[in-house]
């Protein structure tokens, strides 16, 4: 049906490039190197179709299917003539830095090189050519490759063409497979000195590394050709690759890699330079296509006594103004109940947006928007909206399935076993290890690289999607649950925890407050290894590589029997931000713990007390002292601890946006005039300054979308600010919680209006990067990352289990910052 009366660039001209750097033919956009997250398959080129990403990472790659941990380009100078209707991009291989001062050390092929990827919009379809500025050894022959990966998720099922040969693209990828050499070394084992030693030359640091093995099998291509066409069954999808020099192959990146896509690739040639690699590629461009209006509303609800604004998301090009309808879905079916033209708000990101208030209807049912064509999915409008199976499942489900060292089962269902009992061994010194984990020239302690260290196998979460245990994300989980059962109240008994048989039975109460469980669990994990070792560990990683991307039951990492090589390894740090902020984190569950483990809550204490005594707490940790001394203050109540605060008055008024939220919750506990004095006086600007910060987005929030999905960070906005709206509500209105909680339940940019909480609302993400991803499962409670920016201004969220930058779970405040939200919306509705 065609809405549009357009003035796009291209409808009789072809792709062009706009104002905000890419290619746009209508409905379609092509973007060049916006986005540099190879790993996260966000980078080199992307293709967007009529509203949805079909491909992505069009750059030149050492595999022809390479996953996370394969060596990735430089990248340099991205240029655009729109003259020649041309962005060209200068690239370089190897990126050292990336890897080896980041998350994932590597070693690289021993071929340095430039090249320059040229992409050339020529009427309906774009010219991309490589250069490179040596030629290509011939041992690199084969494996140098340019790659342009295809999202898997809306394809099983759907067709290919490839020349005169034809298939389906397949739910499970499908031998037979290809052996073949690596072409550099890889390896996640540290028996292997040869990989180790080449770490440490090519490093030029004489440092330990821990690289990874190189992929040696991948899937025998499906087809081969020199023209391919994707989906040739759909107008909205449909897209051909032409080759002008080598040819296509079309391969299954599952093979070797659970979360790889399909990849079409074509080989360098030895000895080639200019045009190594020449490809036309032409997506379908339907003329008549607008994006469809997307009404976001919260998936769960609205208490009759909080605002409701349903947010409507328009194409740029569409300019009609329909009424908007709030309709009311009783036993006899749907009555209008309330309608009007909705606000304009204006452009965020490649979108319009208009504002529907519906603030007025407060009598309790089910509902839905309607405008135009488009409806929201049904909500309800309750008092008791918030009360059941919203932030419960945190409790109920998330933390529980989480849990390390305990086998967790629900009824029938064994959601895995008792896991790393062996728990750990010293890691190496000098050593840079994978997911950001290094260990510095000592150990720090009294145990030596490789011994066995007594007592880290109790408590503790695996961290989401991984099964590490990192002290930030476990720390900060029980302060969460501690700032809301003393906050809130909270009593829920669904589970039984038996920490002596280390078993967890999920809807089996057994007379215990669940969240002071929970909060037992976290502090056990670090005030043993506190114990155990001194000091706080930096986390508890597996040693190797293929532990780490395990996927299944984690009681099968390793064996459980201490001082194997299977074990995970412990490493330790100095970095006194982080040791005082977890210094705070145990000085609140002590306060919580009290009555309930009272030696656990005594120990845990004393941790927080001699880290604050003996950590510098000087330029960048300054914020996280005073942090720790605030929450040692209001568990003691001891002089030292308000002295401490009052000389830091000047500070504290001079960075009231770090430090303000957490600051209030003392001011009584101090009494002093002049600190309040300085404290009211540096609230103002504060609020004025995320008063304009909510006025950039159609949301009320900051939000400032970046390639990960910001779902987290606007959850730990809303708790902060809670802690301001309570101590200063004159100041503070509520209304940045009340948007901070809709925004993850469902009225966030793209099409995708699900809430980010798992199980939670009418429609939620019910397929997460948890540890039941490779089953396209989720774990009820658990909370996404969400919405993801694909640069510049493509909003997204696929429902797709491997990408983490949208639907991982996380530890440290991705659910229990949820929970608290869900029960601070529920007070302050309730007039509690």
């Amino acid at each position: 049906m065609d809405r549009t009366k357009d003035n796009t660039p291209c409808r009789n001209q072809g792709f062009k490039l706009n104002t905000s750097g890419y290619f746009q033919c209508m409905g379609v956009d092509v973007m060049a190197f916006d986005d540099i997250y190879p790993e996260g398959h966000q980078s080199g080129i992307s293709i967007i179709m009529h509203g949805n990403r079909v491909a992505s990472n069009g750059d030149l790659r050492f595999e022809q299917t390479p996953g996370q941990w394969q060596p990735v380009p430089k990248p340099g100078k991205r240029e655009l003539d729109t003259e020649t209707n041309t962005i060209t991009t200068t690239l370089s291989y190897p990126d050292r830095a990336r890897h080896l001062n980041g998350f994932n050390p590597m070693i690289y092929p021993d071929f340095e090189f430039s090249y320059t990827v040229s992409v050339k919009g020529e009427g309906r379809s774009l010219r991309i050519s490589v250069d490179l500025d040596r030629p290509v050894p011939d041992r690199f022959a084969g494996k140098l490759c340019f790659n342009l990966e295809l999202f898997p998720g809306v394809l099983f099922g759907k067709p290919w063409i490839m020349d005169n040969k034809q298939g389906i693209f397949p739910p499970q990828p499908n031998g037979p497979v290809l052996k073949q050499k690596p072409n550099y070394l890889h390896t996640g084992n540290f028996s292997l000195p040869d990989a180790r030693a080449d770490m440490k030359r090519l490093s030029g640091d004489n440092k330990e590394y821990s690289p990874i093995i190189a992929d040696d099998i991948i899937a025998e291509p499906y087809a081969v050709g020199r023209r391919f066409t994707v989906r040739p069954d759909d107008p909205y999808c449909r897209l051909t690759i032409e080759s002008k020099g080598t040819d296509l192959k079309l391969y299954d990146g599952r093979m070797n890699h659970n979360n790889g896509w399909f990849v079409i690739s074509s080989e360098v040639p030895a000895g080639a330079t200019k045009n190594a690699v020449e490809w036309v590629v032409t997506p379908n461009v339907v003329e008549d296509w607008i994006y469809s209006p997307v009404i976001q509303t919260s998936q769960v609800g609205y208490h009759p006594n909080q605002r409701k604004t349903a947010v409507i998301e328009l194409d740029k090009r569409d300019s009609r103004n329909e009424r908007a309808i709030l309709v009311k879905i009783t036993e006899t079916g749907e009555q209008e109940v309330w309608s009007g033209t909705a606000q304009v708000w204006g452009q965020f990101l490649r979108y319009n947006y208009l504002k529907f208030d519906f603030t007025n209807i407060k009598d309790e049912g089910l509902y839905k928007v309607r405008y135009g064509s488009s409806e929201s999915a049904i909500f309800r409008i309750a008092g008791d909206v918030y009360d059941r199976g919203v932030w419960q499942p945190v409790l109920e489900y998330f933390l529980p399935v989480q849990m390390c060292h305990m086998r967790v089962s629900e009824k029938y269902r064994v959601w895995h076993g008792l896991c790393h009992d062996d728990d750990a061994r010293m890691a190496p010194t000098d050593y840079l290890h994978f997911d950001g984990y290094r260990q510095g020239t000592s150990t720090l302690t009294k145990y030596k690289p490789g011994d066995v260290v007594p007592g880290l196998n109790v408590g503790g979460w695996h961290d989401a999607g991984d099964f590490d245990i990192r002290v930030e994300s476990q720390s900060a989980e029980f302060y969460i649950l501690a700032l809301a059962y003393e906050t809130f109240n909270v009593w829920y008994d669904v589970t039984t925890i038996d920490q002596d048989r280390r078993i967890t039975e999920i809807h089996q109460p057994d007379g215990k407050n669940d969240i002071l469980q929970q909060i037992e669990h976290g502090v056990l994990s670090v005030v043993s290894a506190y114990q155990a070792l001194g000091r706080l560990y930096r986390g508890i990683i597996e040693s190797s590589l293929r532990q780490y991307v395990h996927l299944g039951d984690s009681a099968t990492i390793t064996d459980g029997i201490k001082g194997n090589a299977d074990d995970r390894w412990v490493f330790t740090e100095d970095n006194p931000p982080r040791e005082l902020t977890t210094a705070a984190h145990l000085a609140t569950a002590a306060r919580a713990l009290k009555g309930f483990n009272d030696p656990l809550s005594n120990q845990a204490l004393q941790a927080a007390r001699e880290i604050f005594d003996g950590t510098d707490g000087t330029d960048r940790a300054r914020a996280a002292k005073l942090h720790a001394a605030t929450e040692l203050l209001l568990t003691t109540g001891e002089q030292k601890y308000k002295d401490y605060l009052l000389k830091e008055t000047e500070f504290i008024a001079g960075n009231i946006d770090r430090v303000g939220w957490f600051i209030v919750r003392a001011e009584k506990a101090v009494n002093d005039a002049a600190l309040s004095k300085a404290i009211r006086d540096a609230l103002p600007a504060l609020k004025t300054r995320l008063v304009q910060q909510s006025a950039e987005t159609p949301y009320g929030i900051p939000y400032r979308p970046h390639i990960w999905g910001a779902g987290w960070q606007i959850q730990r906005l809303g708790f902060e600010y809670y802690f301001l709206h309570k101590a200063y509500p004159y100041i503070f209105d509520p209304e940045l919680i009340f948007n901070s909680l809709n925004f993850i339940l469902g009225c966030h940019p793209g099409s995708n209006t699900m809430s980010f909480a798992s199980g939670i609302g009418a429609k939620s993400a019910t397929i997460g990067y948890g540890l039941n991803r490779a089953d396209w499962s989720y774990i009820p409670g658990g909370v996404i990352s969400g919405t993801a920016l694909i640069r510049p201004d493509f909003p997204e969220l696929l429902e797709f289990p491997f990408l983490w930058q949208q639907t991982e779970y996380v530890l440290g405040g991705g659910s229990s910052h949820f929970m608290f939200l869900v029960l601070a919306v529920q007070q302050i509705v309730k007039g509690k």
